[in-house]
């Protein structure tokens, strides 16, 4: 199916959109070794957003795949995994800010690199939020798309270098009008000191609606409650 909308977000860059209810949102790690940091909202009402603690403890999980559902606050669903050919999305590390990024690749400001400087999430995101009035107060903890990190027994984090291969995609599908906004940075535990983030092509395309077998919404007695409680609201 011939996408919408296709571009290539270049690496350091920010990127915000409007996906409506039945349109997918499919992000392809062009090279391997991306991580593209996601927030997601309600787009007509977006006091709603994305809920970490929400979306692991109702489908049991530390991390996101095929199959799994972006919860809201208020329990119900803003988007869909309905393909994923990586297998694992960090949803636990949050992205880098401005004294992480200089510590670990050297001072860098706009004054003296111009387009060059090294950006980094959290004023990514700020940026892209300013656009719909949002700000400091609407920053929740956002999605690592590509990138994987476990948890070892005594509750420490790592980070597995080699999680995303040239190619891989992840297609989410939107349950109702969601507002994403990305920053192509490098993860927090990214372990290198060398700023090289990996291009993400985004691409929009619409789909069908979720059937009574869906794989989300069938994969947790959860997630069939979430569905239903989204689906009320365009009734």
């Amino acid at each position: 199916m011939t996408p919408i909308l296709s571009e290539t977000l270049s690496g350091g860059a920010m990127w915000s959109w409007t996906l409506k209810r039945g349109m997918a949102l499919k992000l392809t790690d062009t090279e391997g070794g991306a991580n593209l940091s996601a927030l997601f909202f309600n787009a007509d009402s977006p006091l709603e957003r994305y809920n970490m603690p929400d979306t692991l403890k109702a489908q049991y999980t530390a991390f996101l795949t095929v199959g799994r559902v972006l919860y809201s606050d208020m329990g119900r669903i803003l988007c869909s995994i309905i393909e994923d050919s990586c297998g694992w999305h960090d949803t636990l590390c949050g992205a880098t800010d401005a004294r992480l990024t200089a510590e670990k690749y050297g001072p860098s400001s706009y004054q003296k690199h111009r387009n060059a400087y090294l950006h980094n999430g959290r004023d990514n995101f700020l940026v892209e939020l300013g656009k719909y009035g949002l700000g400091k107060k609407d920053l929740p903890v956002p999605i690592n798309f590509f990138s994987k990190v476990t948890v070892d027994e005594g509750g420490n984090l790592h980070y597995a270098g080699d999680n995303s291969r040239a190619g891989s995609s992840i297609t989410l599908r939107a349950e109702m009008n969601v507002l994403v906004v990305a920053s192509n940075t490098p993860h927090p535990l990214e372990p290198t000191t060398i700023y090289a983030p990996k291009p993400v092509r985004m691409e929009i395309f619409p789909v069908n609606s979720p059937s009574a077998e869906d794989v989300c919404r069938i994969s947790r007695p959860e997630n069939g409650r979430g569905f239903q409680n989204t689906e009320i609201l365009f009734r």
